[in-house]
């Protein structure tokens, strides 16, 4: 067990997931209290319940006190209110007072990743008194990288790099290192923007302020990758079709998996039986001519994987902030050129499809075989075209409806360019065949 105790906590948590249930709450006990904490926040939640839920009150003290707050906090709001309110009486007066503050701010804001573990330092002091500082005060400080100078108010006025103090003299007072130029994000800012300004600034952690600018606490990125994980496998589910699944796909149960699909599945379901009521309308043209019955599949696949790519580069785009809602032409002007493009390159492959097959014998499509090509071709060309902007203009509409533009999810958008597509082939068809098979 020794050998056991001087892994990585992220190790020791791996280790402990591969042993049986009832072995690994006799594992996770046999550890000492600091190192109880560190491994807890790398447990699976499952995991993590089912090990608070053996651990008597004095264990589970000892767990939740020394727990990163950030960390708690996420622990806190996946409990029912009878055990959030065991947790909370089982923390010390400080702890107490950091989770409830925590739990306070709304779900998706920035301030419930912090963590008000830090260093911070007074303008006057001295580089030899800020690391005395350090020394006293910074084993609980989620990170060294920065110290946060900040004044008698406690509003934050600078950071500085740990490296900048290294380099100066041990009596250089940290006002003579300061430019005051410094980064930080308002408590209240909702997590995606904050997410952008990681991602702007490149920091490993950044501070987080009230209003009035009084510090708080700060994130790290470390946190910031885990919710970003988080948010992508939301949107990965939700645009394959799907609401987005509680637990991982290993450990969500089979009516579980089966709730989740089976809505969208129905809508979607439902949505198709226009295709055939599509298909319905033109049944006299197809029964006339029943050679374009057979290029149904390749017009309508067409149409719909051009809107899925078209859906999926934008829905990316947005996430990556690349994209605003005032971009929205911009991206239409886009797609009309590059649809047109690759729908003539369709409409031409196509054509000499047609062409081959019909000059080398395969298959005859009739006298009238190059009207046939050409109506297949030219649809080509607008189903691409139309499917390329619906799929990029779907996701506008629905973040200017305050919706998650995830939800403009490839079978949805491949639903609605399937029926519009048989309506412009069929349509397109009855000109160039009108008088000659129709």
């Amino acid at each position: 067990m020794k050998n056991f105790q001087e892994l990585h906590p992220a190790d020791i948590a791996e280790q402990i997931t591969a042993l049986k249930p009832a072995e690994r709450s006799l594992a996770f006990f046999m550890l000492p209290g600091r190192k109880k904490a560190q491994t807890f926040s790398y447990l699976d939640f499952d995991i993590q319940e089912n090990i608070i839920r053996s651990l008597g009150d004095k264990e589970l003290s000892d767990v939740l006190n020394n727990l990163e707050p950030d960390d708690r906090t996420l622990l806190l709001e996946n409990f029912p209110d009878s055990i959030i309110k065991r947790f909370i009486n089982l923390l010390n007066e400080e702890e107490k007072g950091i989770a409830l503050n925590l739990v306070g701010y709304p779900v998706d804001c920035i301030a419930r990743l912090m963590t008000p573990n830090y260093v911070q330092a007074r303008a006057n002091w001295t580089v030899s008194k800020v690391f005395d500082h350090i020394k006293r005060f910074g084993k609980k400080a989620e990170t060294l990288n920065f110290i946060y100078i900040v004044d008698e108010e406690n509003i934050l006025i600078d950071d500085l790099r740990i490296g900048q103090l290294l380099m100066a003299e041990p009596d250089t007072k940290l006002q003579d290192l300061m430019d005051r130029n410094f980064i930080s994000i308002k408590s209240t800012t909702n997590m995606e923007a904050a997410f952008d300004i990681f991602e702007k600034y490149d920091r490993s952690a950044l501070p987080i302020v009230s209003e009035s600018g009084v510090l708080i606490g700060i994130v790290t990125f470390d946190d910031i990758l885990d919710r970003i994980k988080d948010r992508d496998t939301e949107d990965i589910q939700k645009f394959g079709g799907l609401e987005e699944l509680d637990l991982s796909y290993t450990k969500t149960s089979m009516i579980e998996l089966v709730r989740k699909r089976a809505g969208w599945l129905i809508i979607l379901f439902l949505s198709e039986m226009f295709t055939a009521s599509a298909m319905a309308h033109f049944d006299a043209e197809i029964e006339k001519a029943v050679v374009l019955a057979l290029f149904v599949p390749l017009i309508i696949s067409s149409g719909g994987n051009s809107g899925s790519q078209a859906a999926s580069l934008i829905i990316r785009a947005m996430a990556l902030g690349e994209l605003k809602l005032r971009n929205w032409w911009y991206v239409m002007k886009k797609e009309i050129l590059s649809g047109l493009i690759l729908g003539a390159i369709l409409g031409l492959i196509g054509f000499l499809r047609i062409f081959i097959w019909q000059e080398a014998g395969i298959y005859d499509y009739g006298i009238h075989w190059f009207w046939v090509a050409l109506s297949v071709s030219v649809s080509l060309v607008f189903i691409v075209l139309w499917g390329s902007l619906s799929g990029s203009l779907i996701p506008f509409i629905l973040r200017k409806s305050g919706l998650d533009p995830a939800t403009a999810s490839a079978p949805f958008v491949a639903t609605l360019v399937d029926v519009t597509g048989l309506i412009i082939y069929f349509s397109i068809a009855a000109f160039f065949l009108t008088g000659r098979l129709l």
